[in-house]
C-alpha cells in the first residue's frame, strides 16, 4: 500500500460524501495504491451511516467508529494502527483541508525524505476569536518545543509509516504530534503551506476551553518526555530542595534559641512565636511529600496499563 488517508471525524454527515468524492478524484490521478479510513469519534448525526455508503461504494473507503466521543488523539491513534500505506497523511472532514494538496505532501515525504510535513494555513479564514488566540499557542509551542512549525493544529499532515507506528497519541496530544515524533526521533519535519476554506457544513469544534487546556498539555508533554521513564528525578529533585530548606530553616530556629539561653543568658523566645518556624515546618512536609510521590510515580510508570481506554464498536474493511 502506497498512501494512507486518516480521517478523524464527528458529526461531519453532510461534508463526508464531498470529501469522500474528491479524494477518490485526486488520488486516483496519483496512480497509487491507496485507502481512506474514516473514523467515526461517536457522531450522533448519521456519520455512520455515510461511511457506511462510502466503503459499500469503494472497498478503498474503511470505516472506524467508536462507542463514544473520546476525542480527536484516540481517533486518529487508532486511525494509525489500522494504516497500511508507506506514506499516511491525515486531514479534517469538515472540507477545510483540501485534498488538491495531498500530491504535493506525498512527494514530500517519498522523494524529499521528510519524516514529517505539517500544513500550515497561512492565511485563514476564521474569526479573531480563533485566530489570535492560534498565533499565541503555536508562537508558545515553537518556544517550548524548539520545532520551528508556523501552525501545530493545522490537521493537514503527511507522516513516514515509521512516525506512525513509533508514537502513541493519547489524550488531546494531536496537536503535539511534530513535537512527539522529534523526541522519538524523527527530525526531518518540514511545512508546506495549504489552502485553508472556509466551512461549509457544520459547526466548529474549537472553543476557549480549547485553547486553555492546548497549554496544559504542552506542559504535560513537555513533563512526560523529560521525566516520564525517570519521575524519581523531578519529584526528588524538587522534595530535596524543600526538604533542605526545611532542615535549614529548622536549624536556625534551634540555634537562635540555643544562642539566647546559653550565649546571652536570657530567656529564648518560644520557637511556635516564629513565622520561620512554621516555614519549616511546611518545606519539611512538602519534601517528604513529594519523595513520596515520586516512589508512586516510579510504581505507576512500572506497572501502569496502556493509556489509550477506549471502545471501537464498528470496524468496516479492517
Amino acid at each position: 500500500m502506497d498512501l494512507s488517508i486518516v480521517v478523524p471525524l464527528l458529526n461531519e454527515r453532510e461534508s463526508l460524501p464531498i470529501l469522500v468524492d474528491r479524494l477518490h478524484n485526486v488520488l486516483r490521478g496519483m496512480a497509487v495504491r491507496y485507502e481512506i479510513i474514516l473514523v467515526d469519534d461517536g457522531s450522533t448525526d448519521g456519520s455512520w451511516e455515510a461511511i457506511q455508503l462510502a466503503a459499500a461504494a469503494d472497498g478503498r473507503v474503511k470505516g472506524i467508529r467508536f462507542g463514544r466521543n473520546f476525542g480527536k488523539s484516540p481517533a486518529l491513534n487508532e486511525g494509525f494502527i489500522a494504516s497500511e500505506g508507506e506514506v499516511v497523511i491525515t486531514m479534517d472532514a469538515d472540507l477545510q483541508d483540501d485534498p488538491d494538496e495531498v500530491p504535493e505532501l506525498y512527494r514530500m515525504v517519498r522523494e524529499d525524505g521528510f519524516d514529517l510535513v505539517s500544513g500550515w494555513k497561512k492565511k485563514r479564514h476564521d474569526p479573531l476569536s480563533k485566530t489570535i488566540p492560534t498565533k499565541l499557542f503555536n508562537w508558545t509551542t515553537r518556544r517550548v518545543s524548539g520545532v520551528m512549525l508556523h501552525d501545530f493544529n493545522c490537521g493537514l499532515k503527511a507522516y513516514r509509516k515509521e512516525v506512525v507506528k513509533s508514537i502513541e497519541v493519547f489524550g488531546e496530544m494531536h496537536r503535539y504530534i511534530p513535537f512527539i515524533a522529534k523526541k522519538e526521533g524523527f527530525r526531518r519535519i518540514g511545512e508546506k503551506v495549504v489552502k485553508h476554506q472556509a466551512r461549509k457544513y457544520g459547526r466548529s469544534k474549537f472553543g476557549f476551553d480549547r485553547f486553555i487546556n492546548g497549554f496544559l498539555d504542552l506542559l504535560t508533554i513537555t513533563f512526560v518526555f523529560r521525566f516520564g521513564r525517570k519521575p524519581m528525578h523531578f519529584f526528588g529533585a524538587v522534595g530535596t530542595l524543600m526538604f533542605v530548606v526545611g532542615f535549614l530553616s529548622t536549624a536556625w530556629v534551634v540555634g537562635e534559641k540555643l544562642y539566647h539561653l546559653y550565649v546571652l543568658k536570657q530567656l529564648a523566645p518560644r520557637v511556635s512565636d516564629q513565622g520561620l518556624f512554621f516555614v519549616a515546618l511546611t518545606a519539611m512536609i512538602i519534601g517528604v511529600q513529594l519523595f513520596t510521590m515520586g516512589f508512586v510515580a516510579e510504581l505507576v510508570r512500572r506497572y501502569s496499563p496502556e493509556r489509550n481506554v477506549y471502545r471501537v464498536k464498528e470496524r468496516i474493511g479492517l
